[in-house]
């Protein structure tokens, strides 16, 4: 699979490996690194090295092995933390032309957001969206995100182009959207994208059925069912609010989300819950039974008002819990850096313990159980040999990151998004030096400005008002 200096071991072998030390060609060296690996052991390695050969990780090592090793590329890190590339494990990308608008309106959802979607998405307005979004995710470090919207097979071409990982859920849904007059169509459509997608490198295509509340019964076993038959993900928003607690307990004899989720045969090791945030112990140990992902979105269920997801409970009972940021309608920012503050703190609040949620669970959140939540931990999530190679170097050299006795600490409660200095995917890098190499940053902006006077003209200029 890896490159090899062949003539190198040729003299190892002939010479014998004691007496010669083969020199090995790799195509991206990092070194004098803060190494944060993320395994099971929460590995730290100052001065420390990471070699990538093809989109793999080669090495990991204190950095005591750096003459073992040439490279195409080296970068050097001057004592930066070189960490696993941060995975959002739930949003809608495509939703940042859209951010700002209404942010206060009581039940947003349905007096303001899917009226708004009926006026204005689009292919275009998706193939847009998403590309503003995927640079903001690349800027800030994050290297997987997990969405759910419509017409994700433009979603897929922005991923690809850029070379981002993601798993995207197409939108299943009772009543009439953009791509689809009705559930059996977001069905088929996600069918028709999962057969164009399926055994991409980087994308993995999903079904994303809104909701419970917002989907039928056979229409969720009927996605159960397809995902089985084409062994790909499904994506939900579940146990979010008051009013799916209600639809459902109607619709199930009193039974929670969850429970009724159970019950159908819906909850399966490929579902992917997000927000979590009314379950209970009962729902708690299903969820862990089933081997469920659920993605804690902090910012965007404080903002909206709905509670805070017992997570805490979930990570300490080994569920398999992650970041997200939802969509950039709800948490506003798709930077999973600006999570980890208000995970620490507001974890810290509500059990009243100001040694609840440390840091470094925060950060094992954002990298491995993030990846646990999707599904790939066994791809992605930590700096261990034979993993895919999706790295980033943050800053600390910068006034906000000096000094720092505890890197953990100061991802959590010091770090912004602009801190993160280079984003590699796959072993290439997509950003250096807080420029992006593979898309034009600036047309890409420009493109969702000139949209955005499209939404500004539908929405606001011409005094209608989405309700």
């Amino acid at each position: 699979m890896f490159k090899k200096n062949i003539f190198a071991l040729a003299l190892a072998t002939l010479f014998g490996s004691s007496s010669v030390c083969a020199v090995e060609n790799v195509d991206l060296l990092i070194k004098n690194a803060t190494v944060l690996t993320m395994n099971d052991e929460k590995t730290i390695f100052q001065h420390g090295l990471v070699a990538i050969d093809g989109n793999h990780i080669v090495a990991v090592s204190d950095g005591s092995n750096l003459s073992q090793y040439s490279a195409d590329k080296t970068i050097d890190a001057d004592g930066d933390i070189v960490m696993p590339g941060l995975i959002n494990s739930h949003t809608h990308v495509s939703m940042t032309v859209f951010r700002s608008l209404a942010d206060d309106v009581p039940d947003r959802l349905h007096r303001y957001i899917f009226p708004l979607e009926k006026k204005m998405v689009s292919r275009d307005m998706v193939r847009i969206g998403a590309q503003l979004g995927n640079v903001e995710m690349v800027k800030g470090g994050v290297t997987t995100y997990g969405d759910m919207y419509y017409f994700e097979d433009e979603v897929a071409k922005t991923v690809d182009k850029i070379g981002m990982r993601a798993v995207l859920g197409e939108t299943v849904i009772k009543f009439p959207v953009a791509d689809a007059a009705n559930a059996d169509e977001g069905i088929q459509y996600a069918v028709d994208f999962i057969k164009q997608w399926k055994g991409h490198p980087r994308i993995t295509p999903a079904f994303a059925p809104h909701a419970p509340y917002t989907n039928t019964t056979n229409a969720l076993k009927k996605v159960t069912q397809l995902s089985e038959k084409y062994d790909v993900p499904v994506l939900i928003h579940l146990a979010e609010s008051h009013r799916e607690n209600e639809v459902i307990a109607k619709r199930s004899h009193g039974k929670t989300p969850v429970g009724y989720m159970e019950e159908i045969g819906a909850l399966t090791p490929r579902l992917v819950g997000a927000h979590m945030i009314n379950v209970n112990d009962e729902d708690i140990t299903l969820l862990k039974k089933r081997g469920v992902g659920i993605a804690h979105n902090m910012s965007a269920n404080i903002k909206s008002a709905k509670g805070v997801s017992p997570a805490l409970k979930m990570f300490d009972n080994g569920l398999r819990i992650g970041l997200g940021t939802d969509g950039p309608m709800s948490g506003n920012t798709l930077s999973t850096i600006d999570e980890f503050n208000q995970v620490a703190k507001v974890h810290k609040l509500v059990n009243k313990d100001r040694g609840a949620m440390p840091p470094i669970k925060v950060i094992e959140m954002a990298t491995m159980g993030a990846a646990r939540a999707l599904h790939m931990e066994d791809k992605i999530g930590s700096l261990e040999v034979g993993k895919l190679a999706d790295v980033i170097i943050v800053d600390t050299k910068s006034p906000n990151m000096t000094p720092v006795y505890n890197p953990y600490s100061a991802l959590v409660y010091s770090a912004y998004a602009s801190n993160v200095k280079h984003t590699i995917v796959d072993g290439r890098i997509l950003m250096k030096d807080r420029k992006m190499l593979t898309v034009d940053e600036a047309s890409i902006r420009d493109e969702a400005l000139a949209f955005a006077a499209k939404v500004r003209k539908t929405v606001i200029d011409s005094g209608e008002v989405v309700r």
